[in-house]
């Protein structure tokens, strides 16, 4: 059963930025002041809302929320699209009667076009008036754009003094290989916490999730990972336990997350599962996992459920990774198909055939050469990626 953490509100409406009879401007508020973190996209162009929430994040640890909208990304607007920005967290927080400076944005959508300011005059007091009226599943509807379904997960930890619930929604299904695109992330959380310690803790769920998949290779300007804990349970991290459980909870919703990004990717019907161990560093691994899941070869080959090995261990040669190629060992799921650089015999298509068939996919890769190791997540590539992409502003 959906959990949601103490002290937080929700509103959603339909501000008409680009979608017709569906929501698009959502905020997430917490009745209090809450720790804030965020990791953001290492595009060199930040949209934004991005720039926005940097420069609140080093003026104050702690927030009220996200203001979101879907539909257009004020990305690559200059000087302009910062105004804007810094605009829309004055109209609602005027009605909240806070200061802007305790909303984070975020914004997805085309890159280009400025906000049309005039909608954001004629949404903001309906967005404040409906605050508590919307849940959790709507908000992450709200979010949307190229989503198949709304993604959420939830947990909870425990100690002798009580215990905390953990939130966590996001929207993505292309432009996704995060480097902390157009992915969102928010999660809250009621347990009380030293501010440096959530910012450090969320960068390191990030680079174990969601920094761990990959659609298309493309990284957004607008990639952002929001977390907000307000205090409103028992739950004190006061200790190395309490502090490692709520760390652990954390991990596991970023975790989950990530899998339905992969697993909703534009036009996907499959999640490869790639691990990477024996390399000479952990760099290595990663550089040879993310040749293989962004390979168009390989991601083809997993749509057409055709087992082409030789597509994997062109990818990792090709990595820029260090290793001997005498060494590599691939394997499907349990199935070792090559080994120490050569085939091995037998009849692999049929051997593979009911693994090819399945959702979820297996490519493991020993380099037999170190103590290196990677994880990532990677979907298929299918024909109605490129419809889906080669209609997008239409």
């Amino acid at each position: 059963m959906l959990s949601i953490p103490k002290g937080f509100k929700f509103s959603c409406i339909n501000a008409g930025f680009k979608y017709i009879n569906r929501n698009d401007l959502t905020l997430i508020l917490s009745e209090t002041p809450a720790a804030g973190a965020g990791v953001f996209t290492k595009n060199k162009f930040q949209a934004a809302p991005v720039t926005v929430c940097k420069e609140t994040l080093s003026n104050s640890s702690y927030v009220r929320g996200a203001l979101i909208n879907a539909g257009q990304a004020n990305a690559c607007t200059g000087a302009e699209g910062i105004t804007d920005c810094k605009k829309t967290l004055e109209l609602v927080a005027k009605g909240l009667n806070l200061k802007s400076s305790d909303l984070l944005p975020a914004s997805t959508g085309v890159i280009g076009p400025r906000f049309d300011m005039d909608k954001w005059e004629l949404a903001a007091p309906r967005l404040v008036e409906t605050l508590g009226e919307a849940d959790p599943v709507q908000a992450a509807k709200a979010i949307m754009t190229t989503d198949k379904f709304p993604k959420l997960a939830w947990g909870s930890v425990k100690s002798e003094n009580g215990s905390a619930q953990i939130l966590g929604m996001c929207k993505g299904a292309g432009m996704i290989c995060p480097d902390m695109a157009t992915m969102l992330g928010f999660i809250i959380c009621d347990a009380e916490v030293d501010p440096v310690w959530w910012q450090e803790t969320l960068k390191r769920c990030v680079d174990k999730s969601f920094n761990c998949i990959t659609v298309d290779g493309d990284t957004s300007t607008n990639d952002s990972v929001m977390a907000f804990a307000n205090g409103a349970s028992n739950y004190k991290t006061d200790s190395p336990e309490t502090r490692d459980a709520l760390e652990a909870a954390l991990l596991d919703v970023c975790q989950s997350l990530s899998y339905m990004i992969v697993q909703d990717a534009e036009g996907g019907t499959k999640v490869m599962s790639i691990k990477v161990s024996g390399a000479r560093s952990d760099d290595d691994a990663k550089l040879i996992a993310r040749a293989v899941g962004n390979s168009p070869l390989v991601k083809t080959a997993l749509f057409g459920e055709d087992p082409n090995w030789g597509r994997i261990v062109a990818a990792a040669g090709r990595s820029g990774a260090e290793f001997n190629p005498d060494m590599l060992t691939l394997r499907f799921g349990k199935i070792t198909v090559f080994k120490e650089g050569k085939p091995v015999e037998g009849d692999m298509d049929a051997l593979l055939d009911p693994i090819m068939r399945k959702q979820d996919i297996e490519i493991i890769i020993d380099l037999g050469d170190g103590d290196g190791t990677a994880r990532l997540m990677a979907s298929d590539l299918t024909n109605e990626y490129i419809s889906i992409n080669a209609d997008y502003r239409s």
